[in-house]
């Protein structure tokens, strides 16, 4: 596809509330205070900030480039400069669909609880009963995520920059407001949630260690999307008015804004209500489910949450399955429809043996080794820790060498000024990509395998 051929973006608007859309989804809401607690609350934070400024803002912006001038497929864009390059974009689309996998499920649960809320379900005095009854079925939550997956494949039908960016035009803002209103109810209706919010704000220095950091840099790359193709995906359809830096700055903004109002809502609430926050990938299921039932006006505002969450999830899948569907639609030359059913029936399929690995089985796990030795995951398990601490960084390293060493900093530096739009990299900027970056994700990958503690 020509650079001329390409969709752009209706409205500049529209592109930063689609592009914090795909940043902002169950990263920010599911992942982010789970790990945020068992991180040490304030610490946490300290470290995520820092690291979306000097991590999350220039690759959302090198990224963003990079689309805008390949003008296609995150392979293709990639080799751009260099066809031999196009092997950096071929892992990150291996990446996103390994994502994608289990991502639908977990938004297959999310459903499930927005549905539950809806229905008047009860969830019982034992909320994880509940939980732990809904995932190991072999059958509800494979027909929750075939729901996800058809709804995600119909509006993708109309194309990201039509349909689709009418839609997250009005998820964005509402999803700001729903978390919003749950924020305050929490502090303000849930007793002892200020020692909650005490421990999530407040930094602890004693819990600093190497984990900690490779956690919040992690999260940085889950939550802003860096290291997919998301902003190659997305960016390629820019137009060269758009001021990149500012447009990366405003998604970065985003992005952080609902992790931290996300957090915000769940941490003081756990603590206020006496349960255990450490709960992992269940807490938004088990914990806040618990607190909300047992508090005045819960069911309500237990709507209000899983409906953002919703939102959330939908304005991530829309682009995170863009990704593969474009280069399948560009490499074999497919209709988008079509393309667009191929890949969300691939990952729909191996969806269901995760979805599975909760219950019948169970007990299937695939190898993993590290410097300890031979360990053992599960499907999920080790499809979260080969994206999000390897792959995910490993894209971050690759995408630093190709705009420092194949497409070059000046390059870099004209492509952001494209469109009369005066942008000058400062020593500074220049060094986070040429040596801050790499360095960071270097210690998350050595971290994961063990060679670092």
């Amino acid at each position: 596809m020509s650079k001329k051929e390409h969709p752009q973006w209706k409205s500049r608007f529209g592109y930063i509330m689609v592009a914090a859309g795909a940043a902002i989804g169950l990263g920010n809401i599911w992942r982010f205070p789970y790990l945020a607690y068992a991180g040490g609350g304030g610490i946490f934070i300290l470290l995520y900030l820092i690291l979306a400024v000097i991590m999350g803002h220039p690759m959302v912006e090198m990224e963003s480039a990079i689309g805008r001038y390949g003008r296609g497929n995150v392979a293709a864009s990639f080799g751009a400069v260099n066809k031999k390059y196009s092997f950096i974009g071929i892992i990150a689309i291996v990446c996103t669909v390994l994502i994608d996998i289990y991502y639908v499920v977990v938004s297959g649960w999310v459903l499930k609880y927005t549905v539950a809320y809806v229905s008047g379900a009860d969830f019982g005095v034992d909320t994880k009963k509940y939980f732990d009854g809904f995932v190991s079925s072999s059958v509800e939550p494979i027909v929750y995520t075939a729901i996800v997956v058809i709804i995600t494949a119909f509006l993708l039908f109309f194309g990201i920059t039509n349909l689709v960016e009418k839609v997250t035009k009005f998820i964005m803002p509402a999803l700001f407001i729903l978390l919003i209103i749950c924020g305050i109810w929490a502090i303000f209706s849930t007793e002892g949630a200020v020692e909650g919010l005490k421990y999530y704000l407040l930094p602890d220095f004693s819990k600093l260690s190497v984990k900690v950091f490779a956690d919040a840099a992690t999260q940085i790359l889950f939550s802003v999307g860096i290291g997919w193709g998301i902003f190659i995906t997305l960016g390629a359809s820019l137009p060269k008015e758009n001021n990149i830096k500012k447009d990366a700055m405003w998604i970065t903004l985003c992005d952080t804004s609902v992790a931290l109002i996300a957090g915000f809502v769940i941490i003081p609430s756990a603590f206020g209500a006496g349960v255990d926050v450490a709960s992992g990938p269940s807490l938004i299921f088990v914990v806040m489910t618990q607190i909300f039932d047992n508090l005045p006006g819960g069911r309500i505002i237990g709507l209000c949450f899983f409906i953002a969450i919703v939102f959330a999830v939908f304005s991530t899948l829309f682009t995170i399955f863009e990704i593969p569907v474009k280069w399948v639609e560009e490499r074999f030359k497919m209709k988008h429809k079509v393309a667009t059913v191929v890949v969300s029936g691939i990952i729909f399929l191996a969806s269901i043996f995760v979805s599975l690995g909760f219950g019948v089985l169970k007990d299937f796990t695939l190898p993993w080794i590290d410097a300890n030795g031979l360990a053992a995951y599960n499907l999920y398990d080790w499809l979260d820790t080969a994206t999000a601490y390897v792959l995910l960084p490993l894209g971050c390293i690759l995408t630093c060498f190709y705009v420092v060493r194949v497409w070059g900093i000046d390059a870099y530096e004209k492509e952001l000024s494209a469109g009369g739009i005066k942008v000058k990299l400062s020593a500074f900027h220049r060094m986070l990509a040429r040596i801050v970056i790499p360095v960071l994700m270097i210690i998350v990958i050595l971290n994961c395998f063990g060679f670092i503690r």
